[in-house]
């Protein structure tokens, strides 16, 4: 006796969820330049990897003896895959059936997607392509009554969130629940022209009066309404691409420097640029003129392991760039002031920005270079508007918490709370100055009209009175002023931030080991 005839209808079961929406759907969404759901999972993960989990689960329909007739397969897949050779969680929603609303799906299979990423201690990639949400009006007259929202597994989203890490790929419209999903990540991508994400779509916001164009032209109204160009300078999205496959490619990038799980140290890779290498054009980096500004990404490339930057959160919070690198092959989380950018000045969008990412190297254990060159929070009437302080100080607030190495070389500016804020003053400070550095509790220039307001008015010539103060004062604003009395710890060349970061980068990972 075989059960060959349960094995055939096994695979009939198996076909069918291959269909997915079905050859018409597939091919609409091929035509809108969307890979669908199975093609992703292939081209996301190691080739051949992914081991799907819950293939047949759908909703069947069967003739009056029993016998299947057709099943529509659920809108969500999920398997265990690799990424660079690395078990995690793939998961994908399939648009082609039912645009990947939830009332086509299996609520379970989500969550045991969710679950198997905290259980297992598994990294979980979420690629997102729907609402996934309760699904639609008509739902509400089938099911006969409404209902309190409630999301079934949230609970394993937020665990996952302090378990391991999360990226979010939105492939498509995202609305709901899918625009919920795709924010509750340590790393998250839009595609450029192909994902939008709002909390809810131009139709719904059309009907409730606060027109996007919908009628006239709904792709426009999606982009007008939750593009890429919005989310991605909010903050609500880390990072925009062109393309599906940079997505995918940027996703694995990402996991590249991460542990897979809290509680696991991540990895060092080979590294083939020399320790000692000192590039003399950091030298001349920052120029004589305090208002002009330099390329601090130029920097980042001179300092770091050649080819190994991965900025994140480019286009927001851009008064500093977060990011991150390898120094002698150990991995690190970079925060570097962006002094082409309101100065470096921290406003409300660069302090949440720098909050959220100490908290992510935090919470996987990876020590933080900060390159400083900050002339303070930003002020002004929209500053205050804007609660620039409150969210300074939650900035201020993480760096202090933070239980990983840190290690800080300022470049030029470090003035007011802001400029105390490069690291934990009560800690040991694994700090470097380069010759340019320029701190105090404000920039003197702005204030010596005031400080000496009663002596230049007593002068004969003012503006020579005011040139002598200034010619004084350059003296005492010396940094070499303040590594006499032991202020900052170590002036050093330039070009030796290299050499100096790296020894950090190893006896910071020494310590992490110790403490693992």
């Amino acid at each position: 006796m075989s059960w060959d005839k349960e094995l055939e209808e096994l695979r009939h079961r198996e076909g069918l969820a291959e269909q997915m929406g079905g050859e018409e759907k597939v091919a609409r969404q091929h035509s809108r330049g969307k890979m669908d759901a199975r093609a992703r999972l292939a081209a996301l993960v190691d080739p051949g990897s992914f081991r799907e989990i819950g293939k047949i689960a759908g909703k069947a329909s069967y003739d009056e003896d029993g016998n299947l007739e057709h099943i529509l397969p659920a809108p969500f897949l999920f398997g265990k895959a690799e990424i660079n050779g690395r078990p995690v969680v793939a998961t994908a929603d399939d648009f082609t059936i039912r645009g990947g609303a939830a009332d086509a799906g299996i609520s379970r299979k989500m969550v045991q997607a969710e679950k198997m990423a905290h259980e297992l201690k598994l990294p979980i990639i979420r690629m997102i392509d729907g609402t996934g949400g309760g699904g639609s009006v008509k739902t509400l007259e089938q099911i006969g009554a409404t209902y309190i929202p409630a999301v079934p597994g949230w609970s394993d989203v937020v665990k996952n969130l302090d378990t391991v890490p999360v990226v979010a790929l939105a492939l498509g419209p995202t609305a709901g629940l899918g625009a919920a999903r795709t924010v509750a990540s340590h790393y998250s991508i839009m595609v450029k022209g192909l994902s939008q994400l709002f909390a809810a779509g131009p139709a719904v916001v059309d009907g409730l009066g606060d027109s996007y164009r919908g009628s006239t032209d709904h792709q426009q109204a999606k982009e007008d309404l939750g593009g890429s160009a919005i989310h991605t300078r909010n903050g609500v999205v880390d990072d925009e691409v062109g393309s599906e496959a940079e997505a995918f490619a940027r996703a694995r990038h990402f996991l590249s420097f991460m542990p897979e799980h809290v509680g696991q140290l991540a990895r060092r890779t080979d590294c083939s640029d020399p320790v000692r290498r000192r590039d003399h054009t950091l030298d001349s980096l920052v120029p004589r003129d305090p208002k002009q500004v330099y390329s601090m990404r130029r920097c980042l490339d001179m300092v770091f392991d050649q080819g190994t930057v991965f900025e994140i959160g480019r286009m927001w919070g851009r008064a500093c760039i977060t990011a991150l690198a390898r120094l002698d092959g150990w991995p690190v989380m970079v925060l570097a002031s962006d002094p082409s950018y309101l100065g470096g000045s921290w406003e409300a969008k660069t302090s949440e920005k720098v909050e959220r990412f100490v908290k992510l190297a935090d919470r996987f254990r990876l020590p933080i270079v900060h390159l400083v060159d900050n002339p303070g929070f930003m002020i002004g009437r929209e500053a205050e508007m804007a609660g620039t302080i409150r969210y300074g100080v939650q900035a201020m607030t993480a760096i202090y918490k933070a239980n990983v190495p840190l290690a800080s070389v300022v470049l030029r500016r470090a003035y007011g709370i802001a400029g105390s804020a490069m690291s934990n003053a009560e800690n040991f400070q694994y700090r470097y100055c380069w010759p340019s550095g320029d701190w105090g509790s404000l920039p003197i220039a702005g204030g010596l009209e005031v400080a000496y307001k009663s002596d230049l008015e007593a002068a004969d010539d003012p503006a020579a009175k005011l040139e002598a103060i200034r010619e004084r004062l350059d003296k005492v604003t010396s940094p070499f002023r303040s590594a006499e009395r032991f202020n900052v710890e170590d002036i050093i060349a330039p070009r030796d931030t290299r050499p100096l970061l790296c020894e950090f980068a190893d006896l910071a990972w020494r310590k992490l080991y110790a403490e693992a």
